[in-house]
């Protein structure tokens, strides 16, 4: 049983007013570890309800991850989420890293299958002793721990679905298996969001639904990383931004108006609050904020 975890994560978000949380990516140096707590100390007196920490493909960062979760944890007044995938781990080793979130003062993580290699598009082939669904990684953290487990959800659905009906429904298979709350993939769309709160709702799931933010500061960045996630960026968006191509003062302006403006549609539509992934720098989402009207 990991000490004072007091009030549900599910309860977390859903008490307040609206959920605010911020993601971070592990540092693969000494000046990124510096950029990184730099970042964390500017967001920590917006009093998010948790931010968390993301972990490499394949296990790559996982020693990172579990430590800068354990030092959010004795060192600021933040909850912590770490990651954890299926990808390249046995149910031992599994069991093992959530010992050691544990031992670190970690109560929460975010269970994931993980993709392949390949991609999310990609046949899925699971570790020899390992685990086939998040689905069962989040029983596994329920039942080793007392972890509170987040999931992720996809706003136009996994690449790797047979239908947005089927991805639903493995949602509500994560629900069951005891997630208390999902953050979705970078949402670019409240029209889109509003569709998978509509979709999850029809097959039973009723846990919060966190939409995923990324301002746009550089539209050949935020593509790369969108392709990767199996979903481009939106016409409509290269469109409103492709004027700035080669201003980038410009851009970012333009970038960080946009965002404000989802969230706002995204908050209209449902949400019970907004995930931020900040790539380790404080100044885009400060700037949202004050966009929103969000003061510390």
């Amino acid at each position: 049983m990991i000490q004072g975890r007091g009030r549900s994560m599910r309860q977390r978000i859903e008490d307040g007013e609206r959920s605010f949380s911020f993601e971070f990516f592990p540092p693969k140096d000494a000046e990124g570890e510096e950029q990184l707590w730099r970042a964390i100390t500017e967001l920590e007196p917006y009093d998010p309800t948790f931010v968390s920490v993301t972990y490499g493909a394949g296990g790559s960062s996982r020693d990172t991850t579990v430590r800068i979760t354990g030092r959010i944890a004795r060192e600021t007044s933040l909850v912590p989420v770490g990651h954890l995938t299926c990808v390249g781990h046995t149910r031992d080793e599994l069991e093992a890293i959530l010992d050691s979130y544990a031992e670190a003062g970690v109560a929460n993580v975010l269970a994931l299958r993980g993709d392949p290699e390949d991609g999310p598009r990609a046949d899925w082939t699971p570790t020899e002793g390992g685990l086939s669904y998040a689905s069962e990684l989040v029983e596994l953290a329920s039942r080793r721990g007392d972890f509170a487990v987040a999931v992720a959800a996809f706003s136009l659905g996994h690449p790797s679905a047979a239908s947005l009906e089927e991805d639903a429904r493995v949602l509500l298979a994560k629900q069951q298996a005891g997630a208390e709350f999902a953050i979705t993939d970078m949402v670019f769309s409240a029209d889109d969001y509003a569709g998978l709160l509509e979709r999850s709702a029809a097959v039973g799931v009723d846990i919060p639904l966190l939409p995923g933010i990324m301002p746009i500061l550089n539209l050949r960045q935020v593509s790369r990383m969108a392709e990767l996630s199996g979903h481009p960026v939106p016409d409509a968006v290269r469109a409103r931004l492709t004027p700035y191509e080669h201003d980038p003062a410009g851009l970012r302006a333009e970038g960080i108006a946009m965002a404000a403006e989802l969230c706002e549609a995204l908050l209209d539509a449902g949400a019970p609050g907004l995930h931020f992934y900040t790539l380790n720098r404080s100044r885009a989402t400060r700037e949202i904020f004050s966009a929103l009207r969000i003061s510390v």
